[in-house]
C-alpha cells in the first residue's frame, strides 16, 4: 500500500501563520489599499441567488471565477476549468467529458446551471455523457459549495455550479456595441479554438450573439494509455508490448461547435428577454471503456478495439423577464427553459444507443421589499423530463420525471451579525415506461450566520438538513452499463437520501492579504451508492444501487498575499489546499473519492505584462472502496504569460499557457478511466483575445 501524505497539519499551520504575517505587514500606508480591496470584493455579485448578494456578504460558501483568472483557467470542459478552485475537482471520461465534483460529491448530487437554469442534458445518467455548457462563453462561473437544495432542489444536495453567459441580457450594455473574441492553438492535441460574442444596444432593446468552435485530434500522452499495473497484468497474460497504445490516446479527438442569439427589452418597470442556442459535439471514448463480450461472456476476438464515438446535439430556448415595484414586492422574476436533447453512441459505423431528453423548467421568484429589517424571496419551480434510451445498451427504461418545488429565503442584519434562513419542499415523481410510478417528498431546511467581529475578519456558520429524491437511473437501472464496465441494477424501493451538514468558516482580508479557512461535516442517512455484489452478468460485474449511512468530512484553505510592489512589478502568492474523507458508517469506503491536494501560484504583473507559475501536488489515494484500486499521486506544473495593449477602444491580449509542463503521467482517481486513459501530457497553448 502506498503512503498518502497528510496535509492537514501543514495547512493548519499556514492558516494560522498567514493572517499573522498579513497583520505584521499592514501599515498605515496600507489602509487605502485595504479599502480598495474590500470595495473590489463587494462588486462580485452572486447571481445564483434571487437576492444577488455580494460574495463577501454571504454566509453560504460560494466561490466565483471571473476576469483574468477565468481567462487563465478556461479549458474544454467545465470540470477542468474549475479544478484549481478549492474543494472542486473534475471527473474525466476522455477529452470531451469533465463534470465538476464538489467536496467529493458528483453526478446527480451536483446541479449544473446555465445562468440559473438547469443544463437539461443527461450528464448525470452516465459518466461518459458531457455537460452541454461551453466554458469559453462564460462571463463568470459561480460555485455553490455544500447543499444548494434551497435554491435548486434535491439535485443540488452536494452543491451547484452556475455558468453565467449573458445570452439573455439582464441589463443594457451602456454603449452602442461591445464584445470579445478569442482564438487559440494547443500543442497536445493540435487543438484549435475560436469564439466571438457581440452585445449591442438599440434603443430599449439589447441584442446578443455568440458563436464558438473547437477541434482537436488525439491528444499526446507521456507513455502508455494503460496504467503500469494494467500493462503488467496484460503482459503476464501473454500480450505483446508493441500492441499497447503509446504516445497518443486513441480515439480522443473531438469537435465541438455552437452559438446563440438573444435579445432583451427594458422598460421603466419591466423587462423581457428570449434566446435560442445550439450545442453540438462529437467526441470519442478511449478504448477499454466500451469493451464488449459475446453471448456467454466470452471476449470478442478483435484485432483492434472497437471505436465508440458520441454525437450530441442540444437545442435550447429560454425566456426570462421581470417586474419591479409590484405592491410589497421589490421585483418578480421569471424564466422558462425548453431543451431538445439527443445523442447517439456509434460503435464503429453502427448505431449503438440513442439517448433522447426533452426537458422543461419554469421558475418564478418574488423578492420582497425590506420589512422590519428582513430581506427575502419566495419562489416556485417546476421541472419536467421526458427521457428515453433506445438500443442494446439502454440500461435505463424510458421515464417521465416531474419535480415541483416551493422555497423561501430570509435574511436580516443584527448589528455586526447577519442571519440567513431558508426552507424548501419538493414533490418528485418518476414514471417509468415499465413499472409503477415512484413518488417522493424532499424537504430541506437551512440556517446560516455571518459575524463581522472585526473590520478585517468574519466568521460564518452554516447548518443544513437537506433531502434528495432518487433518480430514474438509481430506481430503474437493469442492464449492462458499458461506460462503467458493470451490469447495473436499480431499486424502485429506494428511500429519500437525507444529509445533515455543518460548516464553520473564517475569512480575513487585511491589507495585502486575503484568506479563507473552512471545515465541514455531512452525515448522510440512506446514502445512495453503487456497490459491487460479487456476481457477474453478461461477463460484467453486477453492481447494485443500495443505501447506507455515510459521513463526509473535509477542510479547505485558500489565501493570497501581495508579496511586494515596486519597480519590478506586483508579486503575489496564492495558496490553496483541500481534503475530503468519505466513508460508510459501517466502516467501508466510498469509491472514486478525490484525494487531498495542495497548490501554489506565483503571480507577477507590470504595465501590460502579467505572468504566473504554479504547481499542484495531488496525494496518493490509498483509502479506497472494496475492489477499487489505489491511485498514485502526482505534481503538475503550469505557467502562463500574457501581454495587454490598447488600440482605440479595444483591448488586445496575446497569451501563452503551459499545462503539465513536466509531462507527468497523471491518473485521475475520480475517473472510471484511470487505468485506460491518463490526462494529456505537456500542452502549450498560444492565442490572442480582444475585448471592446
Amino acid at each position: 500500500m502506498t503512503h498518502r501524505p497528510r496535509f492537514a497539519p501543514l495547512f493548519a499551520a499556514i492558516a494560522l501563520a498567514l493572517p499573522g504575517l498579513a497583520l505584521a505587514q499592514a501599515t498605515p500606508a496600507d489602509e487605502d489599499h485595504e479599502h480598495a480591496q474590500a470595495k473590489t470584493l463587494d462588486t462580485i455579485e452572486v447571481t445564483a441567488s434571487p437576492l444577488r448578494n455580494a460574495i463577501d456578504n454571504l454566509a453560504r460558501p460560494v466561490s466565483v471565477l471571473a476576469g483574468e483568472e477565468l481567462d487563465a483557467r478556461r479549458a474544454g470542459t467545465l470540470g477542468e476549468t474549475l479544478e484549481r478552485q478549492s474543494g472542486v475537482q473534475s471527473s474525466y471520461f476522455g477529452a470531451g467529458v469533465g463534470r465538476p465534483i464538489i467536496r467529493g460529491q458528483d453526478g446527480a448530487r451536483v446541479q449544473v446551471l446555465s445562468s440559473g437554469s438547469s443544463s437539461l442534458d443527461v450528464s448525470t445518467v452516465s459518466a461518459d455523457h458531457a455537460v452541454t455548457i461551453e466554458p469559453f462563453l462564460a462571463d463568470q462561473i459561480e460555485v455553490l459549495k455544500g447543499p444548494a437544495t434551497l435554491l435548486y432542489g434535491s439535485g443540488a444536495i452536494g452543491g451547484a455550479v452556475n455558468v453565467v453567459d449573458g445570452r439573455i441580457p439582464t441589463a443594457q450594455v451602456g454603449k452602442t456595441v461591445s464584445g470579445r473574441a478569442e482564438i487559440r492553438h494547443g500543442s497536445a492535441a493540435d487543438e484549435n479554438v475560436g469564439m466571438a460574442r457581440l452585445d449591442a444596444d438599440a434603443g430599449a432593446l439589447t441584442l446578443h450573439v455568440d458563436a464558438f468552435r473547437r477541434n482537436s485530434g488525439d491528444y499526446r500522452i507521456p507513455g502508455f494509455a494503460f496504467s503500469p499495473a494494467l500493462v503488467a497484468e496484460e503482459l503476464a497474460e501473454g500480450e505483446e508490448l508493441e500492441h499497447f497504445a503509446r504516445g497518443k490516446l486513441p480515439n480522443s479527438a473531438l469537435s465541438t461547435m455552437g452559438g446563440g442569439l438573444g435579445a432583451s427589452w427594458f422598460g421603466e418597470s419591466a423587462w423581457f428577454g428570449a434566446s435560442a442556442g445550439t450545442y453540438r459535439t462529437n467526441y470519442g471514448i478511449p478504448p477499454g471503456a466500451h469493451a464488449h463480450e459475446e453471448e456467454g461472456g466470452e471476449p470478442m476476438e478483435e484485432e483492434e478495439p472497437e471505436i465508440v464515438r458520441l454525437d450530441m446535439r442540444q437545442d435550447r430556448f429560454e425566456f426570462r423577464g421581470g417586474l419591479r415595484g409590484v405592491g410589497p414586492l421589490q421585483e418578480i422574476n421569471y424564466r422558462v427553459t425548453r431543451s431538445l436533447y439527443e445523442h447517439t453512441e456509434f460503435e464503429g459505423d453502427a448505431v449503438g444507443t440513442v439517448f433522447e431528453n426533452i426537458g422543461t423548467e419554469a421558475r418564478v421568484e418574488a423578492v420582497q421589499e425590506e420589512f422590519n429589517g428582513w430581506r427575502g424571496a419566495v419562489g416556485l419551480q417546476y421541472g419536467h423530463r421526458d427521457f428515453a434510451a433506445i438500443g442494446d445498451e439502454a440500461f435505463v427504461p424510458p421515464s417521465v420525471s416531474r419535480d415541483v418545488g416551493l422555497f423561501v429565503l430570509q435574511e436580516r442584519d443584527f448589528g455586526d451579525f447577519k442571519l440567513e434562513l431558508g426552507a424548501r419542499h419538493d414533490r418528485v415523481s418518476v414514471d417509468p415506461a415499465t413499472g409503477a410510478t415512484v413518488d417522493r417528498n424532499a424537504t430541506s431546511l437551512a440556517v446560516g450566520g455571518l459575524w463581522h467581529f472585526s473590520e478585517t475578519m468574519h466568521l460564518s456558520l452554516n447548518l443544513d438538513r437537506a433531502e434528495r429524491a432518487p433518480t430514474a437511473e438509481e430506481l430503474f437501472s437493469d442492464g449492462p452499463h458499458i461506460a462503467t464496465q458493470s451490469f447495473e441494477i436499480g431499486d424502485a424501493g429506494l428511500d429519500v437520501e437525507t444529509s445533515t451538514s455543518a460548516e464553520l468558516g473564517l475569512h480575513l482580508h487585511q491589507g495585502r492579504f486575503e484568506g479563507k479557512v473552512s471545515v465541514y461535516r455531512s452525515s448522510y442517512g440512506d446514502y445512495i451508492y453503487l456497490t459491487d455484489t460479487g456476481a457477474e452478468e453478461d461477463g460484467l460485474p453486477v453492481r447494485a444501487w443500495v443505501q447506507g449511512d455515510a459521513t463526509f468530512t473535509g477542510w479547505e484553505v485558500e489565501g493570497r498575499v501581495d508579496l511586494v510592489e515596486n519597480a519590478t512589478g506586483l508579486w503575489q502568492l496564492s495558496l490553496f489546499a483541500d481534503a475530503v474523507d468519505a466513508k460508510l458508517d459501517d466502516g467501508g469506503r466510498l469509491p472514486r473519492i478525490a484525494p487531498a491536494r495542495v497548490g501554489a501560484d506565483l503571480n507577477w504583473s507590470l504595465d501590460g505584462w502579467r505572468a504566473r507559475i504554479g504547481a499542484v501536488r495531488v496525494a496518493d489515494q490509498d483509502e479506497v472502496a472494496e475492489l477499487e484500486s489505489p491511485t498514485e499521486g502526482h505534481t503538475r506544473i503550469d505557467a502562463g504569460l500574457a501581454y495587454h495593449w490598447d488600440v482605440g477602444a479595444a483591448g488586445w491580449e496575446a497569451f501563452f499557457e503551459g499545462r503539465n509542463l513536466t509531462n507527468q503521467d497523471i491518473r485521475v482517481h475520480t475517473s472510471y478511466l484511470k487505468d485506460f486513459a491518463p490526462l494529456p501530457g505537456r500542452n502549450v497553448a498560444v492565442g490572442v483575445r480582444v475585448a471592446f
